[in-house]
C-alpha cells in the first residue's frame, strides 16, 4: 500500500490481517523513532504490544524542518530516516506484524500528533532522552509534547 497523506510518504508491509484479540484495546501503535538506541529499545516495548494485541504498527519519522527545509542536510536527515525506520520495520515484520512507515517534514511533535489523528492510532510508544535543566530547556522536549497533547495513551521508554 503507497499512500501520501500530510505530507508524509506512506508505505505498509507485513503478514496481511491482524488476528482477532477479542478486547482490541490496541489496534494501532505508532512507533516514532529519531533512530537513537532509546528510539530502538521504546520499539522493542511497543512490538511486544503490537504483538500481545494482534495490532498493526506504525513507524514514523520526522524530518525537523526547524533545522532546514531544503537542502543537502534535509537529504541527509531523510536518508537517516529511512534507515530508522527501516531497521523498526525489519524487525516489526520478522515478528510477523503488519507495518506500515512513513517519513514526514515538520515539527516533530506535531507530526506524530497530527500522524496519531489521521491514522487511528490507539497507542504511541516512544523513547526518551531524559535531558534535564538546560538542554531540556533549550532543546525541549518532543516525548513531553506529545504526552501531554495526545489524544491516545503514549508509553515512554527512558534512556540514558
Amino acid at each position: 500500500m503507497n499512500a501520501r497523506r500530510g505530507g508524509a510518504d506512506t508505505r505498509g508491509t507485513g503478514a496481511g490481517a491482524r488476528p482477532e484479540t477479542g478486547d482490541g484495546v490496541y489496534a494501532e501503535v505508532l512507533l516514532p523513532t529519531d533512530g537513537s538506541r532509546g528510539a530502538l529499545a521504546a520499539a522493542g516495548h511497543g512490538l511486544d504490544i503490537a504483538r500481545h494485541y494482534g495490532a498493526t504498527v506504525h513507524v514514523l519519522y520526522v524530518v525537523d524542518t526547524r533545522v532546514s527545509r531544503s537542502g543537502p542536510l534535509v537529504d541527509a536527515l531523510r536518508d537517516e530516516g529511512r534507515a530508522a525506520v527501516r531497521r523498526i520495520e525489519v524487525a516489526a515484520a520478522t515478528a510477523g506484524l503488519t507495518v506500515v512507515t512513513s517519513i514526514a517534514q515538520g515539527v516533530p511533535a506535531r507530526e506524530i500528533l497530527a500522524y496519531s489523528a489521521a491514522h487511528g492510532i490507539d497507542l504511541v510508544v516512544m523513547g526518551t532522552r531524559g535531558r534535564t535543566g538546560a538542554d531540556r530547556a533549550v532543546l525541549g522536549s518532543v516525548a513531553e509534547r506529545v504526552v501531554r497533547r495526545s489524544g491516545v495513551p503514549v508509553l515512554t521508554v527512558r534512556s540514558g
